[in-house]
C-alpha cells in the first residue's frame, strides 16, 4: 500500500476497525473511505456496489460483522448466520467487480472443530464439529473464508483471510447480554463494586481455556498482512508458499488462560472485593481455543501487549467513556 491510496475499512466504528483506522492513520495512511452503517447499509447489495464502483478503493481491510458472545448467539442465530453471510457477499463481490487490488477478510477462530488439536493450526478447518453455542456465525465465517478462496482462483484477486482469536480493548463492546466474556466481567466487577455486591456470578464452569489478544496488535498485524502475506502467490516470496493467497492466517496472542483466572485477573484490576461464583448450569463453549499463529510470526510478527496491561487499559478507557460506550449488542466487529 502508498500513502495516498484509497483504502475502505469497512466497520471503522467496531473494536477492530476502530484500531485498524488509527493504525493506518499513525503510519501516515490518511485517504482513507469511511462509512457509518447509517451512510451505507452493508446488506444492502445496490448501495454496497454502488459505493464501490463510485470510490474505487485500492485496498479493503473487511471488519464489519455482527458479533456477540454465547448469549447473543444463542438468542440471535438467524440474525448472526443471515447478516453476516448478507455483507460477506455484497462487500466481497463489489470489491470483484471494482478491482480492488487487496481485501483482509477477518475471520473468527470459531471456525475450528470444538475439539480440534490444541494449539489449533489452519489445516484443523472443517475437520469437525462446530461449538453449537456459536455455529451460526462460524458457518457464515466459514463461508466467507470460501467465498474468498473461489474469487481468487476464478477471477484472481487477492482476498486474504486472517482469523483472530478472542479480542478486546479500547471501544469494546459492554452490553450485558451481547458481549464477550472478557469486557462483560469488567462491567459485572465494576458495576458490582460500585453496588457493594458481596459476589459476582459468572457463566460456566470457569475450566475452559481462552486466548485473548489485544485489538491494537489485531491492527497491527492486519495491516502488516496486507503488505506481506499474498504476496508469495504472486511475486515468488516465501510467505506462506505459492498458495499463500488461498491461505488462512491465525492472529493469536501465544498462549492461554482459563476463564476463572481471567476472572480473578480482571477482579484484581478492578479492585472488586466480593466473591466468585461460578454457575455451571450455564454452557462453557469450547473447552479451549489455543490457536497456532506460527504462520503469521514467520513473516516477522509478533503481539506487544501483555494481558494484564490490556485489562487495565480496556478498564480505564472503560471508565473514562462510560456514557459512550457501547452497551447495547455489538453490530459490527
Amino acid at each position: 500500500m502508498q500513502k495516498n491510496d484509497l483504502i475502505f475499512v469497512a466497520g471503522h466504528r467496531g473494536l477492530v476497525g476502530s484500531a485498524i483506522v488509527r493504525r493506518l492513520r499513525a503510519l501516515g495512511f490518511t485517504n482513507l473511505l469511511l462509512r457509518t452503517r447509517q451512510e451505507l447499509d452493508l446488506a444492502d447489495m445496490a448501495a454496497v456496489r454502488a459505493m464501490f464502483l463510485a470510490e474505487r478503493p485500492a485496498y479493503v481491510f473487511f471488519a464489519a460483522a455482527k458479533v456477540g458472545g454465547i448469549m447473543a448467539n444463542n438468542s440471535y442465530p438467524a440474525e448472526f448466520i443471515r447478516d453476516n453471510l448478507l455483507i460477506q457477499l455484497n462487500v466481497i463481490d463489489a470489491a470483484h467487480a471494482s478491482d480492488v487490488k487487496k481485501m483482509l477478510f477477518l475471520g473468527s477462530s470459531c471456525i475450528y472443530p470444538k475439539f480440534a488439536e490444541q494449539p489449533i493450526r489452519e489445516e484443523s478447518l472443517l475437520t469437525g464439529a462446530l461449538e453449537p453455542t456459536n455455529e451460526p456465525y462460524a458457518v457464515a465465517k466459514i463461508a466467507g473464508i470460501v467465498t474468498c478462496r473461489s474469487y481468487n482462483r476464478q477471477y484472481g484477486t487477492r482476498y486474504i483471510s486472517a482469523m483472530p482469536t478472542n479480542l478486546y480493548g479500547e471501544g469494546d463492546n459492554f452490553d450485558r447480554n451481547g458481549s464477550h466474556v472478557l469486557p462483560a466481567l469488567i462491567r459485572r466487577f465494576h458495576e458490582a463494586k460500585l453496588a457493594g455486591e458481596p459476589e459476582v456470578v459468572v457463566w460456566g464452569s470457569g475450566t475452559p481455556q481462552r486466548e485473548f489478544l489485544h485489538v491494537d496488535d489485531m491492527a497491527d498485524a492486519s495491516v502488516h498482512l496486507m503488505q506481506v502475506w499474498a504476496e508469495a502467490g504472486r511475486d515468488g516470496g516465501i510467505v506462506g508458499g505459492p498458495n499463500a493467497v488461498n491461505e488462512i492466517v491465525n492472529v493469536g496472542y501465544g498462549s492461554d488462560v482459563s476463564i476463572r483466572e481471567l476472572a480473578e485477573l480482571v477482579r484484581e484490576i478492578v479492585k472488586y472485593e466480593g466473591s466468585l461464583i461460578f454457575d455451571s448450569s450455564k454452557p462453557d463453549g469450547t473447552p479451549r481455543k489455543l490457536l497456532d499463529s506460527s504462520r503469521l510470526q514467520a513473516t516477522g510478527w509478533s503481539p506487544r501487549v501483555e494481558l494484564r496491561e490490556g485489562i487495565s487499559r480496556t478498564y480505564q478507557w472503560f471508565l473514562e467513556h462510560h456514557e459512550e460506550a457501547r452497551l447495547g449488542t455489538a453490530t459490527a466487529r
